[in-house]
C-alpha cells in the first residue's frame, strides 16, 4: 500500500498539469519582485499582450502572456480551474495531446482577443491562462459528448452549467479578456473534435493525429 501511494504521488509530480500550474506560479512570484503585478508598465515588461507592441512584431506576447496574471486572486482562480479540469482532460487524453490542445488552445485565445482589439482601434494589456484553461473545458466538452455525457469525475450537465456560468462572469464583469475566453473554449472543442476518438467498446480513449 505504502509503495502504491508513492508511486500514485511520483505520477503527481509528472502530470502535466501539474508542470503548468507550477511554471505558471513560478512566473507570477518572479514577476511580483520586480513590481505589483497589477500595474500594466510591470506586465507588458513581463511579457503581456499589448497590441502596440505585437504589432511591430512580437508575436512571442501571445505565448507568454499565458503565463502572467494580475494579482494573487487571478492565478489562484485561473490554477483551482486549471487543476480540476486539466486532470481531467490529462487523464483522458494523455500528456502528449493534452499539451497540444492547451496551448494550441491557449494561443488560439491570445489571437482572438488581439484580433478584437484591433478591431475596436483600442490598445489592450491582456495576461492570464484563462484562454488556454477555456481551451481544455472546450476539449472536455467535446469528450464528454462522445462519451454519452460522463467521465469519471464529470457530467455534461455538470460542465456545460459551469462553462455557461463562466462566460456570463465574463462578460458581467469589467476588465476580462473575454475575446481569450470565447476564443480558448471554441478552439479547444475543435481540437477535440478533429483529434480525439473514442477507442474500442471498451471505453478506452485515446487521440488520434496530431495538430
Amino acid at each position: 500500500m505504502e509503495e502504491y501511494r508513492r508511486n500514485a504521488e511520483l505520477e503527481s509530480m509528472k502530470s502535466v498539469t501539474g508542470i503548468l500550474i507550477a511554471a505558471n506560479i513560478l512566473y507570477f512570484l518572479i514577476v511580483t519582485i520586480a513590481g505589483p503585478t497589477e500595474s500594466s508598465q510591470v506586465l507588458i515588461r513581463w511579457g503581456a499582450l499589448y497590441t502596440p507592441y505585437v504589432l511591430e512584431g512580437a508575436w512571442w506576447r501571445l505565448l507568454s502572456c499565458m503565463f502572467l496574471h494580475s494579482g494573487i486572486r487571478h492565478l489562484m482562480n485561473n490554477m483551482i480551474t486549471l487543476f480540476v479540469l486539466g486532470t481531467m482532460l490529462e487523464r483522458e487524453a494523455g500528456r502528449v495531446k493534452y499539451t497540444l490542445l492547451y496551448f494550441l488552445g491557449g494561443l488560439a485565445g491570445s489571437a482572438a482577443e488581439y484580433g478584437l482589439s484591433l478591431r475596436r482601434g483600442e490598445p489592450v494589456v491582456a495576461v492570464g491562462a484563462s484562454g488556454a484553461v477555456f481551451a481544455v473545458l472546450g476539449g472536455l466538452i467535446w469528450v464528454l459528448l462522445v462519451n454519452k455525457g460522463r467521465i469519471p469525475g464529470m457530467t455534461i450537465r455538470r460542465l456545460l452549467f459551469y462553462a455557461a456560468l463562466s462566460v456570463y462572469f465574463g462578460f458581467a464583469s469589467g476588465g476580462v479578456a473575454n475575446g481569450a475566453h470565447i476564443g480558448g473554449l471554441a478552439a479547444g472543442f475543435v481540437l477535440a473534435a478533429v483529434l480525439y476518438r473514442k477507442k474500442g467498446r471498451g471505453g478506452e480513449i485515446s487521440f488520434s493525429g496530431t495538430a
